[in-house]
């Protein structure tokens, strides 16, 4: 009697301890697979929430977000190096991407979805991916437009070198290359342009022109399509946006205009790295990529993902030779003499 007792406490205390295993092995520290991801997110809320819901849906992962602007939301990953929230940073230009990536702040990872990629959307050293393409144009309010700038003798500008001429001046506007991403890679799309002496005189000719810089390139895109200002710079994307809700104004993309590569990184030390490669390899998927592209009016990556509608195809815009290294390398001193030169002197 007495052995068979000890035989069953000993029965119960094995399966005790077969129970407290199974419950640490059911805590995400212990091993077991995650159901979460946290992401920091320079999209729109719309876009985002697209994508929250259909990534629960395909993968069974709750994506929880923070919004804000690609320069906030790197510095928010810079300031929580040492102590991650997030998993994953998602949109915003690639040259937002590349300062976090020399501070050791990303994962390196190769997802298996990039390899017919063009190489330029591929990060070399393997810390961000490219999934997305922005390109840089006009937003012009179509009634204002037509009614006061038409009748002395405008037609709509074709290149950025039209901007300059004097019956634009203050009404137009554009934003702060110290403060917006969009901003910047005007400026720097100007420098490839014409050169760095014809550049710096471009910009200080084109300050005659601005009513005043916009902290962000999409804050330009409102004040015209309410006629408060009858052209602005802005992404196209966004402007487009505006052009589906029904405000009356065009959409222009001069010539030798610039992009950006919409970047995607795996934040290094996020505590759920297995679900954030997982969304890097989701969002290079034919079926997502089209789903963003109709969402956000963005050019995708994937070749087998159509253009936007009711904009022209990619091979019809005519991209500046946007060199992305470079245009990294000189941004400090760039801003810093954008800011010194134009923006204090006005």
């Amino acid at each position: 009697m007495k052995k068979s007792v000890k035989l069953i406490c000993l029965l119960l205390s094995m399966i005790m301890l077969a129970g407290v295993l199974v419950a640490c092995g059911n805590n995400t520290a212990g091993g077991t697979k995650s159901t979460k991801l946290v992401v920091y997110a320079a999209l729109n809320e719309d876009e985002m929430n697209a994508f929250v819901s259909k990534f629960k849906e395909d993968t069974g992962i709750e994506i929880e977000y923070v919004l804000g602007g690609a320069g906030d939301m790197s510095t928010r990953v810079q300031a929580e190096k040492d102590s991650p929230n997030a998993d994953v940073l998602v949109g915003g230009s690639v040259d937002v991407y590349e300062p976090l990536a020399k501070d050791g702040l990303f994962e390196k990872y190769d997802s298996p979805n990039n390899d017919a990629l063009d190489a330029r959307f591929n990060d070399p050293n393997g810390f961000w991916q490219g999934w997305y393409m922005g390109v840089l144009g006009l937003v012009i309010n179509r009634d204002r437009f037509e009614a006061e700038l038409k009748p002395l003798g405008l037609e709509y500008p074709k290149t950025w070198d039209d901007l300059l001429d004097e019956r634009y001046k203050n009404v137009f506007v554009t934003s702060n290359p110290v403060t917006a991403g969009g901003g910047y890679i005007f400026t720097a799309c100007q420098l490839f342009r014409l050169g760095d002496d014809a550049a710096w005189d471009y910009f200080a000719a084109l300050d005659k022109n601005v009513h005043h810089y916009y902290k962000g390139a999409g804050d330009c895109i409102s004040p015209v399509a309410t006629g408060e200002f009858i052209v602005g710079m802005s992404w196209v994307h966004d402007i487009y946006k505006q052009v589906k809700a029904g405000y009356p104004i065009d959409v222009v993309i001069p010539e030798q205009t610039a992009y950006e590569i919409g970047g995607v990184a795996i934040v290094k030390g996020g505590k759920n790295k297995e679900n954030a490669e997982i969304f890097v390899d989701w969002l290079l998927t034919q079926e997502i990529g089209q789903m963003n592209t109709t969402n956000s009016n963005r050019y995708s990556v994937l070749e087998s993902v159509a253009s936007p509608e009711g904009l022209p195809k990619l091979e019809e815009v005519n991209l500046v030779d946007y060199d992305r290294a470079r245009a990294g390398e000189m941004k400090p001193d760039v801003v810093a003499k954008f800011d010194a030169d134009i923006v204090s002197k006005r």
